[in-house]
């Protein structure tokens, strides 16, 4: 692995910088670029991220780069690891520094909240078509592969040997990478899955108990299934990692930022205040009024999404929610779009 092209990480956040040290423990050389010139520098002298992933030391094929071009020049590979509302922007940025060989990836969840258009979407609308192009997604908390403890995600891909090689070059004895060719199937399940986990969050810290929370869960996977279906995608990928198993990850445990925000909003905290108590992105405040406009498009019915859109957006206080779902018309349990 040492001899191969470089892989240039764009987005020094959590997850960015927890790729970027997990391709380098493999040998792969790593340039990392982070938007925040003050944490590059630090990044830089202290060879660790302070603020993400204290304890995780950078491996000396880790290298920091203060400059866009300065991090994509030479390498093969770029994988992008920034929030859904920046990936149009970097996608821009690094237009004009690529060749037809450079291949994309990218860690992006969510849709485009203007146009309502997945990751791969935008790619190609800002790209083209001539490049590779691949999405990671997975139950993976960034704080546990920075540490180094057992994971696993799917790589899904419009080119096969490109998928591959991400995931040979990701994998090791606790990190393994699946493949997959549904990149729908897999931007949809990580789009949804933050708008759930933060119901989730919000029935949990209102003291609803387990039974709602399994219900939201296998309920919420359904809409999410729907959703999918009505996209185009494979119904397979949403019982795998990507589907279900970042589902279960993100609803029930509290290193989940978006689930930290519905137990925040439980406590009567506001979206702003719960926001600068988790100092990081909380994707599902933004995915549920993408989703929200994408299942009205698309006629798609999602009540768990769409109750928690409106009481993030319409202040519907969070019990009215919850019965607004519980005397919903009686129906078969069904994953079926409507029109189906």
């Amino acid at each position: 692995m040492a001899g191969a092209a470089p892989i240039a990480i764009i987005g020094a956040g959590s997850w960015g910088t927890a790729l970027a040290l997990q391709f380098a423990r493999n040998g792969r050389s790593v340039r990392l670029w982070g938007r925040d010139a003050t944490q590059v520098q630090s990044m830089h002298r202290d060879r660790v991220n302070q603020r993400y992933l204290p304890g995780a030391p950078f491996p000396d094929s880790l290298h920091v780069e203060a400059r866009v071009a300065d991090a994509v020049k030479g390498a093969q590979d770029i994988l992008i690891a920034v929030p859904s509302h920046a990936f149009r922007e970097i996608m821009l940025r690094l237009k004009p520094l690529l060749d037809s060989s450079t291949r994309i990836a990218w860690a992006t969840k969510g849709f485009e909240l203007r146009s309502g258009k997945l990751p791969h979407q935008v790619a190609t609308e800002v790209l083209g078509g001539r490049h590779a192009m691949a999405v990671l997604s997975g139950p993976t908390f960034a704080k546990e592969v920075g540490a180094g403890l057992p994971t696993a995600l799917t790589i899904a891909a419009n080119d096969d040997e490109f998928a591959r090689d991400l995931a040979e070059t990701l994998s090791s004895e606790n990190f393994r990478a699946y493949t997959s060719g549904d990149m729908v199937g897999v931007e949809v399940g990580g789009a949804v899955k933050n708008v759930l986990a933060i119901g989730a969050g919000l029935a949990d810290g209102l003291g609803f108990g387990a039974n709602t929370r399994i219900a939201m869960i296998s309920r919420g996977l359904a809409e999410m299934t729907r959703l999918g279906l009505a996209l185009g995608a494979n119904k397979e990928t949403f019982s795998g990692l990507a589907g279900m198993g970042d589902l279960v990850l993100t609803c029930t445990d509290s290193l989940s930022r978006n689930r930290r925000m519905g137990l925040a909003l439980a406590s009567g905290k506001t979206i702003a205040e719960a926001q600068e108590e988790i100092q990081q992105v909380v994707e599902g405040v933004l995915a549920a009024e993408a989703v929200h406009e994408v299942a009205q498009q698309l006629n798609v019915e999602m009540p768990i999404c769409e109750e928690i859109y409106r009481i993030l957006y319409q202040s519907v206080p969070p019990h009215e929610a919850v019965r607004n779902l519980m005397t919903r018309a009686l129906g078969a349990e069904q994953v079926q779009h409507k029109g189906a």
